[in-house]
């Protein structure tokens, strides 16, 4: 059908929508014929932005006119500000998955730092986003150098790296006691008030500047303070103020500078390969190179350059609060001016958006073009070994179960509980069969009362799949569900409640007669005894089995603890912990001698033990 013809169907059967449309900010969503969001978009004026899909004398590209193919509806969500509709259209691309916007997908979970929002805050790296006050800087890509940087602060501005709930009033009362860094002048000390909450705050303050990349204000700072303590005769206050300063500025010195104009800068980088691409940031900052981030883009011929730096754009600037005072990208873009708009609200001062073509700006995004191109080459050479290293049993197994990829990476789920109680479930993932431990996880069921293996299996399904999505994680290629019919419909349902079900295979392995169940099949698959794939799926569903029942056995031994050893007279928490490490549990303990007690703990301590358990027997 030709395309004055589709657009002439389109308008037919939207044309009372597209006439009522207002000319506000806000998000339109386009649907398929089954009501599936397929793409999401924004605009300054909804009416002017949805309309222009359907303009017969307006170019468009490949992908764009495939999509007004398989458009038959459309909604809008009218906001107050560009700064609502970007947040909007990020959660919403991210919950629904439209098949035509663009996927920006990090290879890996970035670690940020943390100042924590507490009365003397804390620096560390975290992976994890806690919405409690606490500043985050980051992320960061090379974890040796976030490593290297706190260390470096810490050092130049003696912050303390304990976890004590640190509070005037607590120091008032003489709760804590200094510690090692502070004999070795690595922390002053803030637990025992041997610097005041303003001198502490006003390092953490420093270090946030340095951080952020601003260490010139902060060296002039030190430098004024060390010349007024050196004028007041102040000798040794002075010296630990230079000592500081030359931490400082070997710590400033190592970093690459690539601008002498000392502006903070982000330069955007492009690289494009078949169906991927990636594209780069480069975060400068005081004219010093601080790190970068990367995003590869799968499907990228569907997708122009111009695309793809804009919504590599949005996309950084929605994860980080710092926005500089200008930007260099590698080529125009449609909504150049809308995010200009955007990114100046945000900051509060204007900014600068500009695509150089000749000078040291466009050497430096030709850097950025070319490490976009190196990882980019890095991430292909990665996949093409993936490929070609996949185990045989893996390759079986896509062939047995009829899978359209090989299941390189497999999450299985097992139940266990006790007479009903202590319900817990294991998670263990496998990738190109071998077990990657790092990935395992436990739950303790939390909604379910009683016996329940299938609600128990919804609970964990839900929790880990929604997690998944809302934090924007690797789905596996296959979910194993250790049970038959019953616990794999409870799967398949919150699967299908959570869109997930079209993506990831799903099966259940049922051990009476290894018989694997698919979801819609009324027959079981029977696969031989020999067979590499049974065996494959033999070896995860027991490790899994392996790991719930260890789990279990813990949260037994520890509900143990706390309901047996804890009640014997002169027996406290400690000391019942000290006596598990030692015995191994609480049976050995209740069986062993007075003489093999007493070698561990006081006499009177054994001699209630004794008691206890002869009075129980």
């Amino acid at each position: 059908m030709e395309k004055f013809e589709i657009i002439k169907e389109k308008i037919d059967l939207l044309g009372d929508k597209l006439s009522n449309l207002p000319s506000k900010p806000g998000i339109y969503q386009f649907k398929d014929k089954n009501g599936k969001v397929i793409y999401v978009g924004k605009s300054k004026n909804l009416r002017n932005r949805v309309r222009s899909y359907f303009q017969t004398g307006k170019p468009q590209d490949a992908k764009t006119n495939a999509m007004i193919r398989h458009i038959f509806d459309f909604e809008i969500i009218i906001v107050d500000s560009e700064i609502e509709a970007f947040l909007l259209e990020d959660n919403l691309i991210k919950s629904l998955k439209p098949k035509y916007n663009i996927m920006l997908r990090d290879d890996k979970s970035y670690p940020y730092v943390r100042v924590t929002n507490e009365e003397f805050p804390r620096i560390f790296p975290t992976r994890k986003l806690i919405k409690d006050g606490s500043k985050y800087f980051g992320p960061f890509t090379d974890v040796r150098s976030i490593k290297q940087l706190i260390r470096s602060i810490r050092t130049i501005f003696q912050l303390r790296s304990c976890d004590l709930k640190l509070t005037e009033n607590a120091i008032s009362r003489g709760k804590f006691k200094v510690c090692l860094d502070y004999h070795i002048h690595k922390c002053q000390g803030p637990c025992e008030g041997h610097i005041s909450r303003n001198d502490y705050i006003n390092n953490v303050q420093s270090a946030i500047h340095v951080l952020s990349g601003k260490t010139r204000e902060i060296e002039k700072i030190l430098e004024d303070e060390m010349y007024l303590l050196s004028e007041k005769m102040e000798f040794e206050k002075a010296a630990v103020v230079r000592n500081k300063l030359q931490a400082l500025r070997d710590f400033s010195s190592r970093q690459k500078v690539v601008f002498t104009d000392f502006i903070d800068r982000d330069i955007f980088g492009f690289a494009k390969n078949d169906s991927y691409a990636c594209s780069i940031v480069l975060k400068v900052r005081e004219g010093k190179l601080l790190g970068k981030r990367h995003y590869i883009i799968k499907n990228a011929e569907l997708y122009s350059e111009d695309e793809i730096i804009a919504k590599t754009i949005e996309k950084w600037y929605l994860e980080t609060d710092f926005i500089p005072a200008e930007l260099l990208v590698p080529c125009e873009f449609d909504q150049l001016e809308y995010i200009t708009d955007w990114l100046g609200k945000r900051r509060g001062k204007t900014l600068s958006i500009q695509i150089p073509k000749i000078g040291e700006k466009k050497k430096i995004i030709d850097m950025a073009n070319a490490n976009a191109n190196f990882i980019l080459n890095e991430y292909l050479l990665a996949l093409s070994k993936r490929e070609q290293n996949v185990v045989r049993s893996v390759l079986s197994l896509q062939r047995d179960l009829q899978l359209n990829k090989p299941p390189i990476r497999m999450e299985c789920f097992d139940n266990s509980h006790l007479q009903g109680t202590n319900l817990v479930s294991s998670l263990v993932v496998f990738e190109n069969a071998k077990p990657k431990k790092s990935d395992y996880r436990k739950f303790i069921i939390n909604t379910v009362a009683g016996n329940d293996d299938f609600a128990s299996m919804r609970e964990v399904i839900e929790r880990r799949y929604s997690r998944l999505i809302k934090e924007n994680q690797k789905l596996p290629d296959l979910i194993i569900i250790d049970g038959g019919r019953g616990q794999l419909s409870a799967a398949v349902e919150v699967l299908t409640k959570l869109n997930l079900l079209d993506k990831i295979p799903v099966i259940g392995l049922a051990k009476r007669l290894e018989e694997i169940f698919l979801p819609g099949k009324k027959d079981s698959i029977l696969l031989p005894k020999s067979s590499s794939s049974l065996k494959l799926l033999q070896q995860i569903r027991d490790e899994a089995h392996r790991f719930a029942i260890s789990f279990h056995r813990q949260l037994r031994e520890k509900n143990m603890l706390h309901t047996q050893l804890t009640e014997i007279p002169f027996i406290g928490k400690t000391t019942a912990v000290k006596l598990l490490k030692i015995f191994g549990s609480v049976e050995k303990i209740s069986v062993a001698s007075f003489d093999e007690l007493t070698k561990h703990i006081n006499k009177r301590q054994a001699e209630s033990i004794i008691n206890y358990f002869e009075k129980s027997r």
